[in-house]
């Protein structure tokens, strides 16, 4: 007897279901990312898209907990010279890379020894790698990561730098094999070897990565029972916002980070409550986040081709600033979730933050006049500026194009892609771009390090490519400064400089929202935003 059609079609549609890894892994952790990955290579894992998968994949020396305190790792402790310079940091022995059958004997991951560490390290400082994370080393002396044996490594600085142990939690830091960059060379961005709570499974580029359990991960939880509890993660790259958001409320996504147009006023209140008809499926967690939203101008005349261009113009900048109303901005687009940036470029949360620190409020008058001064009254003779954006923040920059048009201040916003986007921005190819910038450790020179001289990009974080003296000297002195008390006085004073030279127009100090299904277990938060999936687990 003959089938009919639709009879066939669900026989192959069970028996393509079968056959994924959902069914294979049943208890799998699934997130999408919508503005896609590019790498895997902790080399280049300079933005949060790339931190999430990287940070499941490989281990470090140190790294920090929920509350961001340091702790140990790779490295089981650690002695820091009386002058702060020299760093001697002394492994476990029990630390082994994920088995390749390409690169090690047998397929079997050897033993991790300082060895690693010394080449790892190293090639991030190399120039002939690229990496976006070289700065970070500014600090480190000649030849000055060195292996004493295979479980004891120095690191040498040139000065004391207070924040460097927190620089070393980063993903830059990740230990990889030598074999696995001789092998795949290149490619190594999509056959990443590591040691992590995670191994890489399968990567089909814009449609789905796939990450299973490491069985030999060195962690164990306070119960003795080995790390990770998931048995895969599972990464989908839908790019649009709506269809993520219906994939999460129909549970083919177990958590979605953060807000857009697409979610917002559906998941949250006007005062930023979860809505109460989702109570029983889905769990909010917030709490404040080490970054600050704003945008950003590019004072390098040598790269702006218009060099009457109003943004070189400081008054202007700061006309900008004043002309916009933050805290209807937040209320009206953001549903409250977040601070307005009514002070400077450090946010709430950091230890060094000061509601002292004088910044910009909605104050059309001082607008005009600022306007005026610069010789532009009401915008006569004001040249339009283009303002460049990624679609999650259109609203944000439609809503400042509107505020700043009533004083003859016109914007033109350009949508970018996310990847065009952040390389535009890296290389210093755009003249005003909407910036973000989160915390790669709990001290607030991460966030001055932006405005340092000596940190012009490519290759530092210096996007405006701001240079001033004094402000370098500030800094200068800070990284000396051993008393974190003292220390972030001099961070205040020179958050102030940036205030009042208008670099940026900050927006708002973030926060971190996460909305996760009830059936999933262990999942925290934490004020960088890290995504820590080794102690997650689910109920079915």
């Amino acid at each position: 007897m003959k089938k009919p059609a639709n009879y066939i079609l669900l026989i192959f549609l069970l028996f393509v279901s079968c056959s994924d890894n959902t069914i294979k892994y049943p208890n799998v952790f699934r997130y999408n990312e919508s503005k896609g990955i590019a790498t895997l290579d902790p080399a280049f894992a300079k933005s949060q898209v790339l931190i999430w998968p990287v940070n499941q994949l490989f281990n470090g020396l140190v790294q920090m907990d929920k509350k961001l305190t340091i702790k140990p790792c790779i490295a089981k402790s650690w002695e820091i010279s009386e002058k702060g310079k020299l760093y001697t940091f002394y492994l476990r022995d029990d630390v082994r890379f994920h088995k390749n059958a390409k690169i090690f004997p047998n397929g079997k991951g050897r033993t991790v020894t300082a060895q690693d560490f010394e080449y790892s390290l190293n090639r991030i400082i190399n120039p002939k790698t690229g990496s976006p994370g070289a700065w970070i080393f500014n600090q480190v002396a000649t030849n000055g990561i060195v292996a004493i044996n295979d479980t004891t490594l120095q690191i040498k600085l040139k000065n004391p730098f207070p924040a460097f142990l927190g620089l070393l939690t980063m993903p830059y830091c990740s230990v990889i094999p030598k074999e696995a960059i001789d092998y795949y060379k290149q490619d190594f961005r999509n056959h990443p070897v590591g040691t992590g709570p995670f191994r890489f499974k399968f990567w089909k580029e814009g449609e789905k990565l796939i990450l299973t359990r490491n069985p030999n991960y060195f962690e164990k939880d306070t119960n003795g029972t080995r790390l990770p509890y998931l048995d895969a993660i599972s990464i989908t790259f839908i790019n649009d916002k709506q269809s993520e958001f219906l994939e999460f409320l129909k549970g083919n996504i177990d958590f979605i980070s953060g807000l857009s147009p697409a979610n917002k006023d559906e998941l949250i209140t006007r005062s930023g409550q979860l809505n109460p008809k989702y109570k029983d499926r889905v769990k909010m967690i917030s709490q404040p986040y080490l970054n600050t939203e704003y945008l950003g101008f590019l004072l390098d005349t040598n790269k702006i081709s218009d060099k009457n261009s109003p943004i070189l113009n400081k008054k202007v900048r700061q006309a900008i600033n004043y002309g916009f109303d933050r805290e209807k901005m937040m209320k009206y687009l953001r549903n409250n979730i977040g601070t307005p940036a009514t002070n400077g470029f450090i946010p709430q949360g950091m230890p060094s933050f000061s509601d002292k620190t004088k910044g910009y409020t909605y104050k059309p008058g001082k607008t005009r006049e600022l306007l005026k001064e610069a010789g532009f009254p009401n915008g006569d003779g004001l040249s339009s500026i283009q303002l460049t954006t990624t679609s999650d923040y259109l609203d944000l920059c439609e809503y400042i194009q509107q505020e700043l048009s009533q004083f003859g201040i016109e914007i033109n916003i350009n949508v970018s892609t996310g990847a065009t986007f952040r390389e535009m921005v890296a290389n210093s190819k755009l003249e005003f771009f909407r910036g973000s910038w989160i915390a790669d450790y709990p001290d607030a020179e991460n966030y001055m390090a932006l405005f340092y001289s000596k940190n012009f990009s490519p290759g530092g974080p210096n996007y405006t490519h701001y240079d001033n003296n004094y402000f370098d000297k500030l800094y200068q002195k800070a990284m000396n400064e051993t008393i974190d008390s003292l220390r972030y006085q001099l961070y205040r004073q020179m958050d102030q400089i940036i205030i009042n030279d208008a670099v940026v127009v900050p927006l708002y100090y973030d926060e971190v929202v996460r909305f996760v299904h009830n059936n999933v277990k262990g999942f925290e938060s934490n004020p960088m935003n890290l995504l820590n999936l080794k102690y997650v687990s689910k109920t079915h």
